[in-house]
């Protein structure tokens, strides 16, 4: 099993596990796309999903990356099991909603879930919800405009507070003392988050627990400079600039194009 590890989500929200892969494992190499063309995935049919997480995958098995991180939760709710289907000499690691910590340490057993309307429709969750959290009350929050917001790279301003406010009034009203993040974007606006909803309630970013198990997964070489490459279907330089907002520090983007369900060099 090699050590270059394939990430990809529809846009930036998908840095927020690199993140935390990077910082758990800091000599394993990253190649990260950002479907950008194709964003926000939350919106489109099942079918679209698929076609476009198929090619993204072909790609990165091309580019030598025996492992796949599907770092979006709407990807992996419509995708994950046919790709593994499909592509049984790679491993992938994919995102779940952290329904199961958040049933297990809410003490009120009330927990919010913010998500995007395809991850909460989909027979993963219910199956997730039905499976732990069948005793909890389980608030089903969509996030109309969050993804996109995030995606500008501004998580301080005035646009978003009132986005955030409409995400959590329901979970405020139901007194939960748990929220679970289900989409890779969201954990970029965690901080705000906690400020509104105040320190009693646990606010649940689904990034580290995905790190451990790409650890379980990959073998990394000790002492091994990583390598880190990151590409987008949309503009590289409108990438750079809200990847270096979001991260904190630098980097260089290739843009890809589709073409005829393939990703090639733009």
């Amino acid at each position: 099993m090699g050590r270059r590890v394939g990430i990809f989500d529809s846009g930036v929200g998908g840095l927020s596990v690199w993140r935390e892969i990077v910082h758990q494992h800091p000599t394993l190499e990253t190649c990260y796309v950002a479907d950008q063309a194709h964003i926000p995935y939350g919106s489109r049919s099942a079918a679209a999903i698929l076609e476009h997480a198929r090619g993204i995958v072909r790609y990165l098995a091309d580019n030598a990356c025996s492992a796949i991180v599907v770092a979006c939760n709407t990807a992996s709710a419509v995708a994950l099991r046919p790709l593994r289907a499909e592509f049984p000499h790679l491993r992938f690691v994919g995102m779940e909603p952290a329904v199961k910590p958040a049933a297990f340490s809410s003490r009120a057993k009330v927990i919010a879930v913010l998500a995007t309307p395809a991850t909460l429709d989909g027979e993963l969750f219910a199956a997730t919800v039905d499976r732990f959290a069948a005793n909890a009350q389980v608030i089903r929050q969509p996030c109309p405009g969050l993804v996109e917001q995030i995606e500008t790279g501004d998580t301080e301003g005035k646009v978003l507070d009132p986005l955030l406010h409409r995400c959590l009034q329901s979970a405020l009203d139901a007194h939960a003392d748990t929220i679970v993040l289900a989409c890779t974007h969201y954990p970029f606006a965690r901080r705000r988050i906690q400020q509104i909803v105040g320190p009693h309630v646990q606010v649940i970013d689904p990034a580290p627990a995905v790190a451990r198990q790409v650890g379980r997964v990959v073998a990394a070489s000790p002492g091994a400079t990583a390598a880190h490459e990151f590409c987008t279907t949309g503009s590289a330089s409108e990438f750079e600039r809200v990847a270096r907002r979001l991260l904190r520090q630098p980097l260089r983007a290739r843009a890809l194009r589709w073409d005829e369900g393939r990703l090639r060099e733009a």
